[in-house]
Protein backbone atom coordinates (compact mmCIF):
# COMPACT_ATOMS: atom_id res chain seq x y z
CA UNK A 1 0.00 0.00 0.00
CA UNK A 2 1.13 3.49 -0.72
CA UNK A 3 2.32 4.93 2.60
CA UNK A 4 1.15 8.47 1.84
CA UNK A 5 -2.41 7.45 0.93
CA UNK A 6 -4.77 6.42 3.72
CA UNK A 7 -8.01 5.01 2.26
CA UNK A 8 -11.33 5.59 4.00
CA UNK A 9 -12.74 2.37 2.49
CA UNK A 10 -10.96 -0.73 1.18
CA UNK A 11 -12.75 -3.14 -1.15
CA UNK A 12 -11.60 -6.71 -1.79
CA UNK A 13 -12.53 -7.35 -5.42
CA UNK A 14 -10.05 -10.16 -5.99
CA UNK A 15 -11.41 -12.95 -8.18
CA UNK A 16 -14.08 -10.81 -9.81
CA UNK A 17 -14.01 -10.42 -13.59
CA UNK A 18 -14.95 -7.47 -15.77
CA UNK A 19 -17.23 -5.59 -15.38
CA UNK A 20 -17.89 -6.43 -11.71
CA UNK A 21 -14.93 -4.58 -10.11
CA UNK A 22 -15.96 -1.30 -11.73
CA UNK A 23 -19.66 -1.91 -11.00
CA UNK A 24 -18.97 -2.54 -7.30
CA UNK A 25 -16.62 0.47 -7.00
CA UNK A 26 -19.22 2.66 -8.70
CA UNK A 27 -21.87 1.54 -6.19
CA UNK A 28 -19.57 2.09 -3.21
CA UNK A 29 -18.23 5.49 -4.23
CA UNK A 30 -21.78 6.86 -4.48
CA UNK A 31 -22.11 6.22 -0.72
CA UNK A 32 -18.91 8.11 0.12
CA UNK A 33 -18.26 11.78 0.89
CA UNK A 34 -16.42 14.06 -1.54
CA UNK A 35 -12.71 13.91 -0.77
CA UNK A 36 -12.77 10.40 0.65
CA UNK A 37 -10.45 7.74 -0.78
CA UNK A 38 -11.38 4.23 -1.85
CA UNK A 39 -8.82 1.46 -2.21
CA UNK A 40 -9.96 -1.18 -4.72
CA UNK A 41 -7.96 -4.44 -4.68
CA UNK A 42 -8.44 -6.47 -7.85
CA UNK A 43 -6.90 -9.35 -9.79
CA UNK A 44 -8.76 -8.53 -13.02
CA UNK A 45 -6.20 -7.64 -15.73
CA UNK A 46 -8.86 -5.59 -17.51
CA UNK A 47 -9.02 -3.24 -14.53
CA UNK A 48 -5.88 -1.46 -15.76
CA UNK A 49 -7.95 -0.07 -18.63
CA UNK A 50 -11.37 -0.09 -16.96
CA UNK A 51 -10.65 1.96 -13.84
CA UNK A 52 -8.93 4.91 -15.57
CA UNK A 53 -11.73 5.06 -18.16
CA UNK A 54 -14.38 4.88 -15.42
CA UNK A 55 -12.66 7.57 -13.33
CA UNK A 56 -12.44 9.92 -16.32
CA UNK A 57 -16.09 9.41 -17.26
CA UNK A 58 -17.36 9.87 -13.67
CA UNK A 59 -15.11 12.77 -12.68
CA UNK A 60 -13.22 10.90 -9.96
CA UNK A 61 -9.44 10.69 -9.65
CA UNK A 62 -7.07 7.72 -9.48
CA UNK A 63 -4.40 8.91 -7.06
CA UNK A 64 -2.15 5.88 -7.34
CA UNK A 65 -1.95 2.33 -8.62
CA UNK A 66 0.09 -0.28 -6.75
CA UNK A 67 0.76 -3.73 -8.20
CA UNK A 68 2.01 -6.60 -6.07
CA UNK A 69 2.11 -10.06 -7.64
CA UNK A 70 -1.34 -10.61 -9.17
CA UNK A 71 -3.14 -7.97 -7.07
CA UNK A 72 -3.45 -4.37 -8.19
CA UNK A 73 -4.75 -1.72 -5.79
CA UNK A 74 -6.30 1.41 -7.22
CA UNK A 75 -6.57 4.41 -4.88
CA UNK A 76 -9.54 6.46 -6.05
CA UNK A 77 -10.51 9.87 -4.68
CA UNK A 78 -14.14 10.91 -4.90
CA UNK A 79 -14.34 14.34 -6.50
CA UNK A 80 -18.07 14.57 -7.30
Amino acid sequence: MSDAIKPDVTMDLKGLACPMPVVKVSQQIKKMQIGQILAAETTDPGAHADFPAWAKSTGNEILSTDKKDTVTTFYIKKLK
